[in-house]
């Protein structure tokens, strides 16, 4: 895709492949080796495939997949994670949820990425475990400006995502997000939600909700109930972003072992991912939108991959779905 990009624009773009994740440690032992790191460090965006899959499932194991994957958001210091969430009309048969509910559904996740319990010390002997949570003033900042300054450019709508009545880290980040808003984006209309109750209301009236921000953990779950709203897990991208242009582009999806080389997988949320790449990294703003575009018109015209069927639509292969979209890239 990205390949086909440069040569309708113009463009000419360098690519490395490294190894991370499960075949990082069948080749040198090291979910994220040095060489991986070093070309990320050298490169101006990075495009993400999934780290796991069964062969290395066993979460007691000492070396796991997904260390290499919180390595590398550290390493790059990608602390802001954009999902957002928008739904085609076409598609709305495709989700669990009622169609009345998904119109005018258009918002996004802001997950903070590089903090909290996924980074916390760990603990564990045969009797108990611990997983310490901690966040920092200057973590919740920064990501509460980052998605402030997104709601500026939307509805001003933005609604940050705690658990204030149970515990302390969630405190903090209330008192900094609703002090970071007041000093400087007074403008914005500032809700405060119980995580629990949010997971709730995605699913009852997610058209009410604009820019979401959250902690690490929360994040994660609340994107993938969100997933649902799309259709598929299968349709939603991500950029990783920090303090420099250079960042980190995946699916929110991982891997698929269930239709590992049957060639049925939805690529849409690897091809918005690139969108996000082109506009966020390179910033390619006509492209990103081509691709964007691209992608919602494929859609329009009927095409589906398996994931998301519902009835008698000609079901797309991997391979048939990205060339359609290409086919609208001029």
């Amino acid at each position: 895709m990205l390949q086909h990009v440069g040569e309708s624009f113009g463009h000419r773009f360098k690519f490395s492949a490294q190894l991370i994740g499960g075949v990082a440690i069948d080749a040198v032992g090291n979910p994220c080796p040095d060489d991986t790191l070093a070309s990320c460090r050298d490169s101006d965006a990075i495009l993400l495939g999934a780290v796991g899959g069964p062969k290395w499932s066993d979460p007691n194991a000492a070396v796991r997949p997904e260390q290499g994957l919180l390595a590398l958001r550290a390493e790059l210091g990608v602390y802001a994670n954009l999902r957002p969430v928008k739904i085609f009309d076409e598609l709305a048969g495709a989700s669990p949820i009622k169609h009345d509910r998904l119109q005018g559904v258009d918002l996004m996740v802001v997950r903070e990425l590089t903090g909290g319990i996924y980074f916390g010390e760990k603990t564990r002997d045969e009797d108990s475990a611990s997983d310490l949570c901690t966040y920092h003033r200057y973590e919740i900042e920064r990501i509460v400006r980052v998605a402030a300054r997104l709601a500026q450019n939307r509805k001003g709508n933005l609604c940050s995502v705690d658990k204030a009545n149970i515990l302390e880290t969630s405190r903090l980040w209330r008192d900094v997000c609703t002090q970071t808003i007041a000093d400087e984006f007074g403008g914005l209309k500032l809700e405060h939600m119980l995580v629990d109750a949010a997971a709730m209301h995605l699913i009852n009236r997610p058209a009410d909700f604009d820019v979401i921000v959250t902690e690490n953990m929360f994040g994660d779950i609340l994107t993938d109930e969100a997933s649902m709203l799309a259709g598929s897990l299968g349709m939603l991208p991500s950029a990783s972003l920090g303090d420099t242009t250079r960042g980190l582009y995946e699916p929110i999806h991982g891997s698929a072992p269930d239709i590992a080389g049957r060639g049925i997988a939805n690529p849409c949320g690897m091809i918005a991912s690139v969108a996000m790449l082109l506009r966020h990294s390179l910033d390619l703003q006509e492209a990103a939108t081509l691709v964007e575009n691209a992608l919602r018109q494929v859609i329009a015209n009927g095409a589906r991959t398996a994931d998301l069927a519902t009835g008698d639509e000609a079901v797309l292969s991997t391979v048939e779905m990205t060339e359609a979209i290409m086919r609208h890239i001029a």
